[in-house]
C-alpha cells in the first residue's frame, strides 16, 4: 500500500476508534458506528469536512505539519502514532529538519496549566499548541492564518494583539529572537520552512533584516517581559522557557508576581478574556 493509501486507511481507523465521549462530545443521537463522524473530527481539528473526506479517500495525501498536529490532537494519538502520521504525510524528522511533533505528555501539561498563559513552539518559533489564557493574552491563534502563526513574524510585523518588550532596550529583545533563529538555521540546515520564514521576514521587516545580517548566534532564554495588551494594558511578566530534549520544543510560560497589578490583570483575562476561546493547536 502506498503512503497515501496507508494514510487514508489509518485515519479512518483512528477516527472510528475514538468515541464521542472520549472526545468530550455529546453522543445522544443514533449512530451507525461508535466512532466519531467525519464532521465531528473536522470540528475538533479545525479543518473542513471536505478535507477530511479527501484525506480518507486518498485524494489529499500531503497534509501540512500544522494540519497533522491538529489531527494528532483531535484523534488523541500517542507519540508513536503521531510520528507515524507525520512520516506518512512526508514530515519525517531528521536530515536537518525541525520536528513539529508535540508529545502527549506535553499536551497534557498545557491542558492542565490553565491559570497561566502557556504555549508550545518548535525550534523556529512556530506556535504548535496553546491554552486559553495564552490566546486571551496574545490573541486567538486560530484567527491567524497558518503561515503567520510564528512568534517572530507576529513580533516583527506588528500584527499581534499584544506587543512584547524586553527588560532593557527594545533592540535587545529583537536581537535575542533573531540570534536564536539564526542558531536554528545552523542546527536544521535542510528545513525549507525555516528558510522561507527568514526570507519573508527579510522582505517584510527592516529591523529583522539589519539584525539578521549581523550573523549573531545565541539562545533566547527566560527573562522579564513587558506585554502591552490592547484591552487590559501593560503587564510585567516573568517569561520562562523550557526546552524538551527529544524534539527541541520550547514551552513558554508567563507568570506574574503574586498580588501585583499584573497578576490582577492576568486574573481578569482569565475571567473575561477566555469565554469564547478553547485550548488549541495549529489547524
Amino acid at each position: 500500500m502506498s503512503d497515501s493509501g496507508e494514510l487514508a486507511a489509518i485515519l479512518r481507523v483512528w477516527r472510528e476508534r475514538l468515541t464521542p465521549h472520549m472526545a468530550g462530545l455529546p453522543a445522544n443521537t443514533a449512530r451507525r458506528t461508535k466512532g466519531l463522524r467525519r464532521e465531528e473530527l473536522a470540528v475538533l481539528a479545525g479543518v473542513s469536512v471536505d478535507y477530511i473526506v479527501r484525506l480518507e479517500q486518498g485524494r489529499a495525501s500531503a497534509p501540512s505539519a500544522q494540519v497533522c498536529a491538529a489531527l494528532a490532537q483531535a484523534l488523541q494519538l500517542g507519540d508513536t502514532e503521531q510520528e507515524h502520521l507525520f512520516r506518512l504525510a512526508g514530515h519525517a524528522t531528521g536530515g536537518g529538519r525541525i520536528s513539529r511533533l508535540v508529545p502527549a505528555s506535553i499536551r497534557r501539561l498545557v491542558e492542565r496549566t490553565g491559570e497561566r498563559p502557556v504555549a508550545v513552539f518548535d525550534a523556529m518559533w512556530n506556535l504548535l499548541l496553546w491554552n486559553r489564557l495564552w490566546a486571551a493574552l496574545a490573541g486567538d491563534p486560530s484567527q491567524v492564518r497558518e503561515a503567520d502563526r510564528n512568534l517572530l513574524w507576529l513580533h516583527f510585523t506588528g500584527t499581534s494583539d499584544c506587543h512584547l518588550y524586553g527588560p532593557g532596550s527594545a533592540e535587545a529583545l529583537d536581537a535575542s529572537l533573531v540570534a536564536d533563529l539564526r542558531r536554528s538555521t545552523g542546527r536544521y540546515p535542510d528545513d525549507a520552512q525555516l528558510r522561507q520564514l527568514a526570507a519573508r521576514l527579510n522582505e517584510k521587516s527592516t529591523q529583522f533584516r539589519e539584525l539578521w545580517q549581523r550573523h549573531e548566534i545565541a539562545e533566547h532564554g527566560p527573562t522579564l517581559k513587558r506585554v502591552v495588551h490592547s484591552e487590559v494594558g501593560t503587564l510585567d511578566l516573568d517569561c520562562d522557557i523550557l526546552t524538551t530534549q527529544r524534539h527541541d520544543l520550547r514551552i513558554l510560560m508567563y507568570t506574574a508576581e503574586p498580588g501585583s497589578e499584573s497578576d490582577s490583570k492576568l486574573a481578569l483575562l482569565a475571567t473575561i478574556g477566555t469565554q469564547h476561546l478553547s485550548d488549541g493547536s495549529i489547524q
